[in-house]
């Protein structure tokens, strides 16, 4: 079960999924507002957490292999926190954590969309395709550029394509709270499930402290891999850096 996070959706995954697939049945959600879900009423990351665990429900899912990014990373600890047992394993790879949801650097953008003023600028941002190689979602590259337009289409058109889906974004935004992941800590502390992080170096929103903070906490954590000179989003962009160890982790 592959969760994203802000602004993607499960098209981040595609080439994660096209090497493991003839091993593993393989799920990529859509995040409720991203990619072809609609909004939900709770627009939380406990809200999103819900969204995941009615997805492996709706498909008769038992135990599942969890991987996160991003804030699909603080949705998969939060799933983990609350239902432990429906887990067989948890991979974590550059994402929210505790004391740091949402960075730092994200905060201006979570003030704008408490204001009601993100809609637009998403609007404006979507209906304007030379903006994307260079947009917001581009820090979370090294080479934004090789990134194809397609891809850049699924992901801003969902998030601003109409005023409707820019508003439901911006509500996700603005509901971002600490609380939410803060609630969390208490049943990762006692989490055994074997859980494997994988974490790229260079990501400046999420620094490798992060994935230290997170094998300390979790003890069914094992040694942080870190992956040289990777961002944010270097499951899309490097696969090859997830895909082995992912296999390795998921054989032992």
């Amino acid at each position: 079960m592959f969760v994203h996070g802000l602004a993607t959706n499960g098209a981040l995954w595609r080439n994660v999924i096209e090497q493991l697939a003839p091993i593993s049945r393989c799920v990529a959600i859509d995040l409720p507002a991203h990619g072809g879900s609609q909004a939900r009423k709770d627009a939380s990351v406990s809200g999103m957490a819900d969204a995941v665990a009615e997805l492996c429900d709706g498909l008769g899912l038992g135990q599942v292999d969890l991987i996160g990014n991003d804030t699909g990373g603080a949705v998969g600890q939060i799933f983990a926190a609350r239902h432990p047992e429906r887990l067989r394993s948890l991979t974590l790879t550059n994402c929210d954590t505790e004391g740091n949801f949402p960075p730092p650097g994200f905060a201006p953008i979570v003030e704008t969309a408490r204001r009601g003023e993100l809609a637009p600028v998403l609007v404006a941002i979507a209906g304007d395709p030379a903006q994307w190689p260079a947009g917001p979602l581009a820090v979370g590259y090294q080479d934004p550029a090789g990134v194809p337009e397609d891809v850049w289409r699924a992901y801003y058109t969902p998030a601003g394509g109409t005023l409707e889906r820019a508003l439901d974004f911006e509500r996700i935004l603005a509901a971002l709270d600490p609380a939410d992941l803060s609630a969390a800590q208490s049943g990762l502390a006692a989490l055994t499930v074997p859980t494997l992080i994988v974490w790229g170096t260079a990501d400046e929103a999420f620094g490798v402290k992060w994935a230290q903070e997170l094998q300390a906490l979790i003890p069914g954590a094992r040694d942080v891999i870190e992956v040289d000179g990777g961002k944010l989003f270097f499951p899309e962009e490097r696969p090859a850096d997830l895909v082995p160890h992912l296999r390795r982790f998921w054989n032992r």
